[in-house]
């Protein structure tokens, strides 16, 4: 489109390909290639970015480091094994500040309803907010509501913004990789995802699967108080394992290689992403994250995040390279190596 203007000719050109996607996609919100391009090419290009993309901000103050997030979370169903929307709403923006190191202080809420939400749903919702903001030590200070037609809000939409504060001079970002980094994964991977779609497919297994939905900051913050040289970190949400290890390899211009045998599935999250179709290790999780340690202190850390129960089952899983062809790789327990890809589309819609 163009348009005169006082100051001469202005013209805008939408940077998402109109002819192969001329409309949003589930897969656009997924974790995958698809979501990358857009937040790539439709808002960075636009709204620019201090720094590579991260999972938060840390802003310059006069006094303090803050570090700022925001999320949104429109999950389906509501309540599901483990956890539900609040509880997500707030766990999913504390370990976005986490992933930057920073101690949760502050939570804005912003709730869309749907017309003909039953309150008590609403009321569930909002203690389970307080629950979660009380068991991490975050307060809840604003919020907004607004109230959509019946039939057009899906019961509840929450919109939330944490800010924290960053205690220390690390720099844990992408950008400070270093060959020979060790990789850490916090624990089994794919319930969340599974929890959510085991209710919506109505599968049923000898024991239910659980959302690992949890705070990590706790794990963070500890790990940071004992010295650990943290150079990244990273929450598994949206795309599971391999988005976080190729988002984090294309930022920093390295290669991660990963062993297969290293990294735990529980049998039943297993059995359930092999009835769907689903590789666990591109599936979302909520209680998860990696972290990218200076090799010396990477059984320390290995010690620190295990002796958690959210982070019971850590085990060092691989290392950070010099680039080589693929920016992640993965070496199976025949002894092959595979690549580990982004998806191109979209395994779960609205599990968060």
């Amino acid at each position: 489109m163009a348009e005169k203007t006082a100051v001469g000719e202005f013209s805008i050109t939408c940077p998402i390909p109109i002819d192969e996607y001329p409309a949003v996609t589930l897969a656009h919100g997924g974790g995958g290639r698809l979501m990358n391009q857009l937040i790539e090419k439709m808002f960075l290009s636009v709204f620019g970015s201090p720094s590579a993309p991260h999972d938060s901000v840390v802003l310059k103050w006069p006094h303090e480091n803050l570090v700022f997030t925001t999320d949104s979370f429109v999950v389906r169903p509501l309540f599901f094994p483990g956890g539900d929307i609040g509880e997500l709403a707030v766990y999913g923006t504390v370990n976005d500040l986490a992933m930057s190191g920073a101690r949760p202080l502050y939570l804005s809420a912003g709730f869309i309803l749907e017309e003909g939400l039953c309150m008590e749903i609403l009321w569930k919702v909002v203690q389970s907010m307080k629950r979660a903001a009380d068991r991490v030590g975050i307060e809840i200070v604003t919020g907004d509501t607004k109230v959509v037609d019946r039939g057009k809000g899906d019961g509840i939409y929450i919109n939330t913004s944490g800010v924290g504060v960053r205690e220390h001079n690390l720099n844990i970002h992408p950008s400070s990789l270093q060959g020979g980094d060790a990789v850490i994964l916090s624990g089994d991977l794919g319930r969340h995802g599974m929890a959510i779609m085991a209710v919506r497919e109505g599968l049923e297994f000898e024991s239910e699967i659980k959302s690992d939905a949890a705070p990590l900051a706790g794990i963070v913050l500890e790990m940071i108080e004992k010295g650990i040289e943290i150079h990244c970190l990273r929450d598994l949400t949206r795309g599971g394992l391999v988005s976080a290890l190729n988002e984090i390899a294309s930022a920093a211009d390295k290669s991660i290689t990963i062993t297969e045998e290293k990294i735990s599935v529980r049998e039943d999250v297993q059995a359930a992403c092999e009835i769907l179709g689903l590789d666990p290790l591109h599936v979302a999780n909520e209680g998860r994250f990696v972290a990218f340690v200076a090799q010396k202190d990477a059984g320390r850390a290995q010690k620190i995040i295990a002796s958690f129960p959210d982070g019971a089952g850590a085990a060092v899983i691989g290392e950070v390279t010099a680039p080589v062809s693929a920016p992640v790789t993965m070496k199976s327990r025949i002894g092959s190596v595979r690549v580990l890809d982004m998806l191109s589309g979209e395994q779960l819609p609205r599990i968060c």
